[in-house]
Formats: structure tokens, C-alpha cells, sequence
């Protein structure tokens, strides 16, 4: 098994580096992809697009089946994908610049620095957090998204009445997510996460028959 999922891991690397190496392609996604720059220390979405509207972000964007759906969906709304992987955050990059959006930008980070130093308080309309890894292992609890911190800063970040949305497959994590979330200030909304059927991990659950965690978060007004 872990050979298998190793060999994946390398295929997938594989195929990333071919479509980075596409001199179009890479052309494509280097116009959706948020420059990396030691000086940055914020993210101001209305230089970003050169307008102000409504942000939505999503932490863990993957290949972008929901977020490249729900940018075209709003054109009145902005979007920014965040992923870690460099070569899953390029895959994504040139998926959106193929996709013809203008309104989403791809942004290769850790998403515990964006929401936790590099925005502005009451400045996200939507977070969406869609299957973060579990890490269920104890020695590697520490690499866990959800933290106390991270939904503090969650609660920062939203504008009053704006939802963060999380689904999950593992039941043990959502029992500790939800929590968090509540002890944080946010309140239980009755809006269904509109992601936690549409991601691509999500697709993938809902085929096999496995449960979906999912709950809505507000920032009371």
C-alpha cells in the first residue's frame, strides 16, 4: 500500500512537471499565480484585481474543481486558491488561466500564514475549507491545519455576518473542528457548505458511498 501510494505521489509529480513545462501553459498559469516575494507580509485583494468586491477564499484548492465552478458562478465576487504543494498549486494555476477567469487567483502558501499574519481584519466574505488532512498519526498532530489560533484568526478575518464553510471525511476530526469553530465566537449557520460535494476529494467520497461532515460558520453581525 505504501508503495502504491508513493508511486502515485511521484506520477503525479511527474505529470505536473510536463504541464509546468509547457512554455504556453506555463505562460498561462504564471498570470494566475500570486508572486512569491519575501517582502509581503499582506494580501490586498483589491490590488490583486484591481477592483473591490467580495473575497472568497479557499484553503487546499487541490486541482480546483469547486473553486474554478464557484469563480465562474460569481463574477461579481473575487476568489483566491491557496495551495502548499508547488506542483499541485501550478496544475491549478494553469487550470484557472485556461478556464478564462479573471476574477481567481491561485496563491502558493501556507494557509496558516495567510489567515493568520496576512489579512486584514473583516476583510474575507467566505472562507471555504474543504477535507484538510486529518494527519492522523500523534506525532504528526502538530501539522494539522485547525488550530485554536487559525479559527481565531478565522473569526478575524470574516466580515461580520460572512460563513466559513469545512467538510471533512473523518468523523474524530470534524469532532474536533467544530469545536474549535464554536469556541472561537462563530455561530452555527443554517447554510449547507456549498463545496462539500464538489471538490474533487468530495466527488470521490460521495461515489464510494462515505459520509461528508460538513457545517457553516458565522460571524455574528
Amino acid at each position: 500500500m505504501g508503495a502504491a501510494i508513493v508511486g502515485g505521489a511521484m506520477a503525479r509529480l511527474r505529470k505536473g512537471a510536463r504541464i509546468w513545462g509547457h512554455p504556453q501553459a506555463r505562460e498561462i498559469g504564471e498570470r494566475m499565480m500570486l508572486q512569491s516575494d519575501p517582502n509581503l507580509f499582506a494580501i490586498d485583494p483589491p490590488a490583486i484585481f484591481g477592483r473591490r468586491a467580495p473575497i472568497e477564499i479557499e484553503i487546499g484548492a487541490g486541482k480546483g474543481e469547486f473553486i474554478i465552478e464557484r469563480a465562474a458562478e460569481f463574477p461579481e465576487r473575487d476568489f483566491i486558491a491557496v495551495e502548499l504543494s508547488g506542483t499541485i498549486a501550478r496544475v491549478l494555476a494553469v487550470r484557472c488561466g485556461r478556464a478564462g477567469i479573471d476574477n481567481l487567483r491561485v496563491a502558493r502558501m501556507d494557509a496558516r500564514t495567510l489567515v493568520n499574519l496576512m489579512l486584514e481584519t473583516s476583510s474575507v466574505s467566505a472562507f471555504h475549507i474543504y477535507f484538510p488532512d486529518p494527519w492522523p498519526k500523534e506525532r504528526h498532530v502538530k501539522h494539522r491545519l485547525f488550530t485554536p489560533t487559525l479559527a481565531a484568526n478565522i473569526y478575524r478575518t470574516l466580515e461580520p455576518g460572512a460563513i466559513a464553510y469545512v467538510a471533512t471525511d473523518v468523523r474524530d476530526y470534524a469532532s474536533e473542528i467544530f469545536p474549535l469553530m464554536d469556541a472561537a465566537g462563530l455561530i452555527r449557520a443554517a447554510e449547507a457548505a456549498p463545496g462539500a460535494e464538489r471538490t474533487g476529494f468530495a466527488r470521490k467520497y460521495v461515489a464510494a458511498g462515505k459520509p461528508i461532515f460538513a457545517a457553516s460558520f458565522r460571524k455574528p453581525r
